[in-house]
Order: C-alpha cells, then structure tokens, then sequence
C-alpha cells in the first residue's frame, strides 16, 4: 500500500433527479473518501447535465478542457462521482492518458486498506474482482504500469489483465473459502442463541462515530479514527449493563449511500450480524448538515437486509457539536448523545436495560446452597435485583428479570414455591 499522497482532480455530473444541496454534499463525500484513501484534492469539476454522456460521462469539451489541467497540477487520478461503464472508463484512459477511477472503486480502495482479519481481505478482493472482470479490457497498458496508489490495492492488476480465466478461478477459490468462515459464524450464532445471550448491533453510517461508542461501552480496541470506514471487521464484545446484566455487542461496518453492490453482496454474511440483532443502535452524527439523507441511506439498506422489523433506539451523537439545523426526525426510542461523556454513555446503557425489563418475566425463588451452578447462572444471565440468605430455612431468596425464553426459566420454576424445595411438575 503506497503511503504517499497523490494529487486528484474530483469530476461530478448534476443530474435532474439531484437538487444542489444533494448534489454538494455527495462531491463533499467523495473529498472526504478521496482523502481517506490518501489523496490530495486539487480541483473539483462539476457539470450540469440531463444524463451522463454515454460515451465519457462528462462532455467531450469538458475532456478537452481536462487535458492541460492534468498536466499543469500534476494530476495522479481522476476520480468520478458515480460509477462508471466499462466503455466510459476505456474511453477516458485513452483520452487522458491518466488513472481514471469511479466512486465505486474508491470504496473498493478504502475497504482494501482497512480490511484487518482473514474474511474481511477475502470479501474485499472478491468484490474487487468482481468489479473488475467486465473492466479488464479498459485498463490495458494502465493497469500493466500502476506501482500502488488509489484505485489499486488488493488484486495484482498484471495478473488480472493477462489471463481472465485466473480471475474466475480466484473468485470461486475465494466463494469457498468464504462458505467455510460463514458456516462457522453460523454456528458461533446458533451456540449465542441457545446460551440465549441478549445482541445488540450498533449500526449508522460511516463516521457517525460507532467505533468510538463501542469502545467506552465495552472497553474494547476497536480502531477508531476520524475517516470514513474506520472500522470494517465486525468486532463483537460483552457491555456490561448498570445491574450488572452482560449482553453483547456489536459494532459493523458503516453504511455509505450507493454502497456498491459488489460489496454488499461480499459483506452480506458480515451484516447478518445485524439481521440476527434483538436490538439496534442506530448512531447518527448529529455534526453532519447532511444526517437526514444518511438516516434515510440506513433505513434503506436496513429493508434491503430485511432487519427493518428489529426495534431501534437512535442515539444522535457528538449533540455538543450539532449542527444549527438538527432536528430529531426518528420516529423509533431517541437519545441525544456524546459517546465521550460517561453520563450519557450511563443513560444509553441503562435505557437498554429498561428497555429488557419490558420484555422480561420477575421470579422470585428460593435456591438451596447445593444450586451453587444455577445462583452464578442467575448472577450472569439475569437481571437479579435482590439476593439474601434465609437463615432459618438455609435458602437463598432470589428476586430479578429473566428473558422469557431463556433456558433458566424452567431451571428455576422449580423452586417457585419459596420453600427452597425442588416442586414435582
């Protein structure tokens, strides 16, 4: 991965369906990805259009004009708005002579650099390849001299454009090693859901700030920086509630608008994790002029997943740096947050808790010393809100909340009649 920085002209088309608002704030995005991904700004070029030309994207005097400018700032890349066809991206190479990549590849790009654990490489170079297998033929002699930079981490370029038959034979080598790591996160899913563990998914767009959160809630290392993507493997850790009551958590990758297909296809047994929630924190950046659009890109790739029918608390966080126009718009459970203030992290968990004491049954049972086991199950897996010894009958009195389908609620149904005794069902 090449660390040094390269100078990058940003090209967007404004079409109809876009208001100027939008259309800002997707060129202001793809700075912030393109200076993720290492690169220095050097000029914006934006164009009003009814549709893309379907031949350069961009107006044939438009590429002319281009042609000085790369040469006098010096221009490594090209990077456009939107994604690209095959014969667009063949034409502009040939015209401008320079690396030209789309939004698409910039994801792609970002997420190659990011990409931590031996899934999280896998998925990212299959939805690397396949994207670029209907491109080869446009990359021709670029691809052949590119030594790293934006647009080029993951999959040996040389290699992909010599034989196309090693791509397609890469891409089902990847499949199956993939099919192997998702058996085995089905597995750890289905032993989570017979130890019956409450899962929380902390879910928002990109930067909003989760990784941040998921930290101070469970004391974890996630990685956490001020870039878009910060965090792509999924990390799941216990957070530990105010009564003492451990669920888990998880924190996801963050949703982007138009996230590429490729990569949601690569990443979908990733974001199972959130499809298999009981509970989601939506975190939305309460900081960013554009949060209403990037709470709608969430709740649409939410129903895409078919995890919209999970309930949601949304926390809008960094609320000391909000924006003069927020507005609380969900319509789910709401907190206005700042995951670096222990106060409201407090409020978050104990909402939670609240929010499980609803969904719980009350027991109240007397345990005989000998059910040492089932008095630590009930310390760990329970809410237990009372626990004292009863001298005169030798018993410990038990008072809490248990989830109704926890495997413990006919354990200690059995000593539901107070007397310490095992009752015959």
């Amino acid at each position: 991965m090449s660390n040094s920085k390269e100078n990058v002209i940003l090209i967007g088309c404004r079409l109809p369906s876009m208001d100027e608002q939008r259309f800002q704030y997707s060129m202001e995005e793809l700075a912030s990805l393109t200076h993720t991904a290492n690169g220095i700004v050097k000029l914006q070029i934006t164009q009003k259009r009814d549709r893309p030309d379907p031949s350069t994207y961009i107006g044939r005097g438009k590429v002319e004009e281009l042609k000085p400018v790369i040469d006098e700032l010096e221009i490594d890349v090209v990077i456009f708005n939107s994604e690209l066809t095959p014969s667009q991206m063949r034409n502009l190479n040939r015209e401008l002579k320079v690396r030209i990549i789309d939004r698409t590849q910039l994801i792609l790009d970002i997420f190659a650099q990011r990409a931590k654990s031996r899934e999280g490489k896998l998925q990212v170079e299959l939805a690397q390849l396949e994207y670029l297998l209907p491109r080869l033929a446009g990359h021709g002699t670029e691809l052949s001299k590119l030594g790293g930079g934006i647009g080029t981490r993951g999959p040996g370029e040389t290699q992909l454009e010599t034989d196309r038959r090693h791509i397609r034979a890469r891409i089902q080598d990847i499949k199956n090693q993939l099919s192997v790591i998702v058996e085995h996160r089905i597995r750890y899913r289905k032993r989570r859901k017979r130890n019956k563990s409450f899962h929380i998914a902390l879910i928002g767009y990109t930067n909003a700030g989760k990784s941040t959160l998921f930290n101070r809630l469970t004391d974890a290392e996630s990685y956490e920086e001020d870039k878009l993507f910060a965090t792509l493997d999924p990390l799941t850790r216990q957070m530990i509630l105010p009564s003492g009551y451990k669920v888990l958590l998880s924190d996801t990758v963050g949703f982007i608008e138009d996230l590429p297909t490729t990569l949601v296809a690569a990443f979908r047994s990733t974001l199972e994790e959130v499809r298999e929630a009981d509970l989601l924190l939506h975190v939305v950046d309460s900081s960013n002029p554009d949060y209403f659009q990037h709470e709608k890109t969430v709740k649409k790739i939410l129903t895409e997943l078919q995890a919209d029918n999970i309930p949601i608390l949304t926390l809008y966080n960094k609320i000391e740096l909000k924006h003069h126009d927020f507005v609380p718009i969900a319509e789910t459970d709401v907190l206005q947050i700042s995951a670096f203030k222990e106060t409201d992290r407090y409020k978050v968990k104990r909402f939670i808790e609240d929010m499980l004491l609803k969904e719980m049954d009350e027991y109240n049972v007397e345990l005989p010393p000998t059910e040492g086991k089932t008095l630590s199950r009930l310390k760990e897996e329970t809410i237990l809100r009372e626990l004292k010894f009863n001298d005169k009958q030798e018993t410990y009195i038990c008072k809490g909340y248990i989830l109704t389908d926890h495997p413990l609620h006919g354990e200690i149904k059995k000593y539901k009649n107070g007397d310490g005794k095992r009752s015959e069902e």
